[in-house]
């Protein structure tokens, strides 16, 4: 299926905006929700540059020119071979950077939009030195590494949170972008679909779009306590599928219309990404949220937190995923909590972000 048209159907006079950002769906997702909406104004062509990773996988359907480059990752830990990785950086970084120079020269971009992670550090350092000009978003509320260090080289850097946008001398607070797609759905229609009658309350669980092991077993280990109460839908990741005989339990490797997952929750149960966590926010579904935990720089956790203080969301450890029924009763049943998110409106960053982009274009 092809959802853009290829290049050669826009008008040649048509200005070019090329994104990037990958290495997780976080930051592949938000350039999706963009990408959309500006082909839908038929103002603009859009290209991708990323690697060969999840963000080539989430763009297959996408008919736009994607730019293959191979991008070196920070190791978090790691021990001995973590550091031997990072040391390489340097050298892996120069030829990623000429990577991407030859990539920009070929797609001729006006405008380079970054949404951050290892993947877009070259594209943006590469673009600057062409003299292309560049605007970032950063969804977290601490910024990652990547867009501190891209933050120089962009006229502008949107952010998710206000705090944010105040430690950067070009931070703008925008929102997040969030896909138009997963307000739409019916709840009817979302039932319908996955086979779930009206009355019954629906649980919605994933981990991100990889997946998550430490969730996905806290599930199944308590699926017996879990599916007495709620018919769970449960994207579990790619090759994390299980036998199972529970006609209560729905599991995907991966959920393609959110959307249609969304509509059909009573409440939610997942990683705290920040895209993720203001998609479900902006929809008013009450989430219990469960960090990354070991493997980040901890912004899952302050994401989670964030809300948390502000009565908006419930909040699990990892390392206390064994409480999950006992969680999840209490989220479902916490009136207060549906109370305050039903006042809430969440800022979505598109309409922001897509009016600085097009000022700069000149369109």
């Amino acid at each position: 299926m092809s959802i853009f048209p290829p290049f050669h159907a826009y008008n040649n006079s048509m200005k070019t905006i090329l994104f990037t950002g990958g290495g997780s769906a976080g930051h592949v997702i938000p350039n999706i929700a963009l990408m959309e909406e500006i082909f839908n104004k038929k103002l603009a062509k859009v290209c991708y540059m990323g690697t060969d990773g999840i963000e080539k996988r989430l763009l297959k359907d996408y008919d736009c020119p994607y730019y293959t480059i191979a991008c070196p990752k920070l190791i978090r830990g790691g021990g001995v071979k973590g550091l031997a990785r990072n040391l390489r950086i340097p050298s892996d970084f120069a030829r990623a950077k000429k990577q991407a120079l030859d990539g920009l020269k070929k797609l001729k971009p006006d405008l380079v939009f970054s949404k951050g992670g290892y993947v877009a550090l070259p594209v943006v350092f590469a673009a600057h030195k062409l003299g292309i000009p560049c605007l970032a978003h950063e969804s977290d509320l601490s910024a990652g590494l990547a867009n501190r260090l891209c933050a120089k080289k962009c006229e502008t850097l949107f952010t998710s949170f206000p705090e944010t946008a105040e430690k950067f001398k070009n931070g703008q607070y925008s929102g997040a972008p969030i896909r138009p797609a997963v307000f739409h759905p019916a709840r009817n229609e979302a039932r319908k679909k996955f086979g779930i009658p009206l009355k019954e309350k629906v649980l919605l669980i994933f981990g991100g779009g990889s997946g998550s092991k430490a969730i996905n077993e806290a599930v199944r280990s308590h699926l017996q306590t879990l599916t007495k109460k709620y018919v769970i839908l449960h994207a579990c990741g790619k090759g994390n599928l299980v036998e199972s005989k529970n006609k209560r339990y729905l599991q995907f490797e991966f959920i393609e219309d959110m959307g249609m997952a969304y509509a059909c929750a009573d409440g939610v149960v997942s990683r705290s990404g920040a895209g993720t966590v203001f998609e479900i926010l902006a929809l008013k579904k009450p989430a219990l949220f469960v960090p990354l935990e070991g493997q980040t720089r901890g912004d899952q956790t302050e994401n989670a937190e964030y809300f948390m203080f502000k009565g908006l969301c419930h909040m699990l450890k990892q390392n206390e995923l064994s409480a999950l029924p006992a969680a999840v009763d209490t989220l479902m049943q916490d009136e207060n909590l549906k109370a305050r998110l039903a006042h809430t409106d969440f800022n979505r960053g598109n309409e922001v972000i897509l009016r600085e982009i097009f000022k700069v274009l000149g369109i």
